[in-house]
């Protein structure tokens, strides 16, 4: 019958309707008989839907295993007995086709090169369900930022530059099927949508004996199952030493610290991990480049077999060195430069002191012609540090008679050139193909000298918008930014985005979000990007020091850049535009 009213409706009866499904009132064919009423495939599947017994998948068995127990069909094709040997890359797979020269997999199977419809390239495509328009792989893998409704999903059709996602692809619901676990996902695929297999993934990895998930790692499993793309979030778990480090936690009774995730083995996976459990809330912010640095004092220390120079070489490092650190840093976490400064004056004492034992000499007993005579040696490096050390060790008592020349600062060594400085902003100016933030970087290193280490502290609150202005604050006053820069700003506030892709909290105030989740682009990376662009961070800044203290007094200068006063006036001194000399200059003129 309902075969008969099918064929009435396709010869054009207008009389005749044909009947929908009692549960979904979907009009479609009603293939399956459940209690008596004819009702349709998706209905009948989700009516037999239970938990797959190996991943979980609620779904309609495809079989049962030898105990009984609902497989899946994802499991059953992927079952051991069932694999076969692909005869393209010879490893045992689920079969994708069979040809005549045999069986292959889903990555070696033919595919027909063609233009594809999303990007435009021609590659090896397939034909899209959703669509009938042949897409790459490329495109097939691509997460976008829907250009329809601005949701962040897979690219399912539109253009590279307008993609669309599922549901902008066509709005009708019945067209469309859905995750099996989550029911909400729209897809044409049967099997769990990614987000689903991620949260399995999670729990399977954090769940303690009794399957459950401490409180404490609740919102680092809300982190990872919420992430805007859930692909990276699998690709992350999929590390063998993300899993182990993990599996550890999990199977720690323990409170989650830092302390228990010291005792774990060291790597930027461990790093990571735990800036998305400080980013979500699970542990406190800690300072972690002191922490190293504080590590690497001990280990270079504890080698010194004698405990004299062992005793010399704590005093330096922790006593001078590491306190005055914490004193300068207060409530802020050490900077790239600072760590750098540390180390370098700690491992030039280690290299005097190791010099001064292999010629049998101590600091106590060396004299100022043992002294000049390791000067004299062209190897040496850290010379400047090697200077501060010795006289800190006069001045400590440790050696007597000592002196080291000191080296005043006279002005900036590089090359200040003013033409490369304009040319290079207005190459950040108007070069729409470089990133935002990096042309933002180096207009303010350009133009407002700022160090890399405070322009990677800048946040959001430091800028001020107020209609059409925008201000910058770098030291105490606020700088009023020209319209070029200020448009640049402004979109840079607008559109931020790092490439940090879990545990990202929605209340990050960094103005150069950095690939941590709630920590900003250290200063090294600034660095790097700006030299691959063309930008010398240290010659640049020299040339717009020498530029702006030549032109604005040095208590403007401190106050607007956030530099110091004595560091204003020395480079005033530098471009020869000291002003406290042309006030005296027109006080004469006067006078005259």
């Amino acid at each position: 019958m309902l075969r008969f009213i099918g064929e009435l409706v396709a010869a054009g009866a207008t009389e005749v309707i044909k009947p929908a499904c009692p549960r979904c009132h979907g009009v479609k064919a009603l293939s399956k008989l459940l209690d008596g009423k004819r009702i349709c495939r998706a209905c009948f599947a989700k009516q037999a839907a239970v938990p797959c017994s190996r991943c979980g998948a609620v779904r309609e068995p495809a079989t049962r295993d030898t105990a009984g127990q609902p497989l899946c069909p994802n499991c059953l094709i992927r079952d051991p007995i069932n694999l076969e040997v692909c005869v393209g890359c010879g490893r045992r797979q689920p079969v994708a086709v069979r040809l005549a020269d045999g069986v292959r997999c889903s990555n070696c199977r033919p595919k027909e090169t063609r233009e594809c419809g999303i990007c435009g390239r021609t590659a090896p495509c397939e034909i899209s369900r959703a669509t009938g328009q042949p897409w790459c792989e490329r495109c097939q893998q691509r997460w976008v930022s829907c250009s329809g409704c601005a949701t962040v999903a897979q690219a399912r059709s539109g253009t590279w530059e307008e993609p669309l996602c599922t549901k902008c692809t066509n709005p009708d619901p019945a067209f469309w099927g859905r995750c099996p676990v989550c029911e909400t996902t729209w897809q044409l695929s049967t099997r769990p949508c990614q987000r689903c297999v991620l949260d399995k993934k999670v729990r399977d990895l954090l769940s303690d004996s009794t399957g459950a998930i401490g409180p404490e790692l609740a919102p680092f499993h809300k982190a990872l199952t919420s992430a805007e793309r859930p692909d990276i979030a699998l690709a992350w778990l999929s590390r063998s030493k993300a899993q182990d480090l993990l599996e550890r936690i999990a199977r720690d009774e323990r409170p989650v610290t830092h302390d228990v995730l010291d005792e774990l083995p060291p790597g930027k996976v461990l790093a990571h991990l735990r800036s998305v459990l400080v980013a979500t809330g699970a542990l406190p912010p800690r300072d972690e480049r002191l922490i190293a640095l504080e590590k690497w004092i001990t280990t270079t220390v504890q080698p010194r077999t004698d405990p004299t120079e062992r005793r010399i070489l704590h005093g330096y490092a922790v006593w001078h060195h590491l306190r005055r650190l914490r004193r300068r840093l207060g409530e802020e976490h050490t900077t790239r430069l600072q760590d750098l400064n540390v180390r370098c004056h700690v491992t030039a004492a280690d290299n005097l002191l190791t010099w001064l034992a292999r010629e049998g000499l101590t600091l106590g007993t060396c004299t100022q012609p043992d002294l000049e005579r390791w000067m004299a040696d062209p190897t040496i490096s850290y010379r400047d540090e090697t200077g501060h050390f010795v006289r800190w060790s006069v001045q400590h008592h440790h050696a007597r008679g000592l002196t080291y020349r000191t080296v005043r600062w006279a002005g900036p060594l590089s090359t200040i050139d003013s033409e490369k400085r304009w040319a290079d902003a207005r190459r950040l100016l108007n070069d729409d193909t470089l990133p935002i933030a990096d042309r933002v970087a180096g207009l303010l290193l350009i133009l407002y000298a700022q160090k890399i280490t405070t322009i990677s502290q800048l946040t959001i609150d430091d800028v001020d918008i107020a209609g059409e202005t925008v201000a910058i604050t770098f030291g105490t006053s606020p700088v009023v930014l020209p319209m070029p820069l200020a448009v640049l700003v402004r979109e840079l506030v607008a559109n931020r985005r790092g490439k940090a892709k879990i545990g990202i909290p929605h209340d990050v105030p960094w103005l150069f979000l950095g690939g941590q989740p709630g920590r900003p682009l250290s200063d090294s990376q600034i660095g790097l990007r700006l030299h691959k662009i063309g930008i010398r961070p240290q010659q640049d800044r020299s040339t717009a020091l020498f530029a702006l203290a030549a032109e604005i007094p040095a208590a403007i200068l401190a106050r607007m850049l956030g530099v110091h006063i004595q560091v204003a006036v020395q480079w005033q001194k530098a471009s020869a535009g000291d002003w406290a000399a042309y006030a005296a200059d027109v006080s004469q003129q006067g006078r005259s």
